[in-house]
């Protein structure tokens, strides 16, 4: 099989893959720059940047400057292309974008809620905006009304399906029922969704799909099934470039089968995690009690909720993992060993030509 280039407005990877956006600071400029370079599309999740007690103070302003940093960061390594992932959630999700593209980020990955302003606020288009969905009615509801307020499209669409690691765009009855919601079922509903648009305007809206993406197999039976690309995020959280701590790292190695398990995140969303001694304490207390200076998420009740996400993420980062909450996709399982992002990335085109 040939293996396609992916085409997002202007830009042109020659690698069809883009690299997840995962939060909190797992993939940072480091792992980004080191996709990119590859001639993937690398991705600096924004969220829970920043020191953590400089963030007590003035959260927004150190999370703004954390952004740009890690924004630089990977300037300097690579002149591939380079991502940024949000939040639609995030308490800062407009300031965080607006610093990107002062940056020079041509690519805004936008998911986690409706990016119903989002081009009013990035009027530059130049600026590649592209929203995550997980069905054709949150599909339509968004080129709908960016077509009527706007006059505009995205450039294009990440079908995220329900194998995905983090917090996830279906409800626990369809996680249930993953033979209905499969990306084989999803993908052509989207497809079709798409056409009177990509008609209107004259252009491809490509959808690029993700969640349980883990062979170069798979990559090549979502392109045969109309997906331009693969977003891809567990396996790269074992590689060399990924700067969390080993002790995540080793959580994904040791990882079974029957420890990725589903949660019920402070956010309201259900999520996919490894089922580790947090989970376990979660299961014998009712509360962890926390004191929320932030406000980072919009959708956090703090008042009811058991514990602070943001915290229990930034453990994990740091290495406390009987303190911290590890996110992962349905095949962090699979993984058996640390690689380097050439390799993967090797890995998986040898992959596609075979298939």
């Amino acid at each position: 099989m040939n293996i396609p280039a992916i085409q997002i407005g202007s830009i042109t990877a020659s690698v069809p893959i883009i690299q997840g956006g995962m939060g909190v600071r797992v993939s940072l400029s480091s792992l980004a720059a080191a996709v990119a370079e590859e001639g993937a599309i690398g991705t600096i999740s924004s969220i829970g940047l920043g020191d953590k007690e400089a963030s007590t103070t003035d959260y927004e302003k150190v999370s703004r400057e954390a952004l740009e940093s890690e924004i630089r960061k990977a300037r300097s390594m690579t002149d591939g292309h380079l991502a940024v992932n949000f939040m639609g959630v995030l308490s800062n999700v407009d300031d965080l974008i607006s610093a990107s593209v002062r940056e020079g980020i041509k690519i805004i990955i936008y998911g986690a809620g409706i990016p119903a302003k989002l081009p009013s606020l990035v009027t530059d288009e130049s600026v590649n905006l592209v929203p995550i969905v997980s069905s054709d009615r949150v599909t339509e509801l968004i080129l709908r009304s960016w077509d009527k307020r706007y006059e505009r499209i995205p450039d294009a669409l990440v079908l995220e399906g329900p194998l995905a690691g983090g917090h996830l765009g279906f409800s626990e009855e369809q996680l249930n029922d993953l033979e209905n919601y499969s990306l084989d079922v999803l993908l052509p509903t989207i497809l079709e969704c798409i056409k009177p648009y990509e008609d209107k305007y004259g252009r491809k809206i490509p959808v690029i799909v993700g969640g349980g993406i883990y062979t170069g197999a798979d990559i090549a039976h979502m392109l045969k099934a109309g997906a331009s690309g693969v977003q891809i995020g567990t396996r790269f959280v074992c590689t060399e470039e990924c700067g969390v701590s080993d002790g995540f790292k080793q959580a994904y190695l040791d990882a079974k089968e029957e420890d990725i398990v589903i949660i019920k995140s402070p956010v309201g969303l259900p999520g996919r995690a490894i089922y580790n001694e947090f989970l376990k304490k979660l299961e014998r207390v009712d509360k962890i009690r926390f004191k929320c200076p932030y406000r980072c998420l919009t959708a956090c009740k703090v008042s009811t909720a058991r514990y602070c996400i943001a915290d229990a993420l930034v453990n994990s980062y740091f290495g406390d993992m009987d303190n911290g909450l590890i996110f992962c996709g349905q095949n962090a399982y699979r993984i058996n060993e640390i690689t380097t992002v050439k390799e993967l990335i090797a890995e998986l085109l040898d992959g596609i030509r075979e298939a």
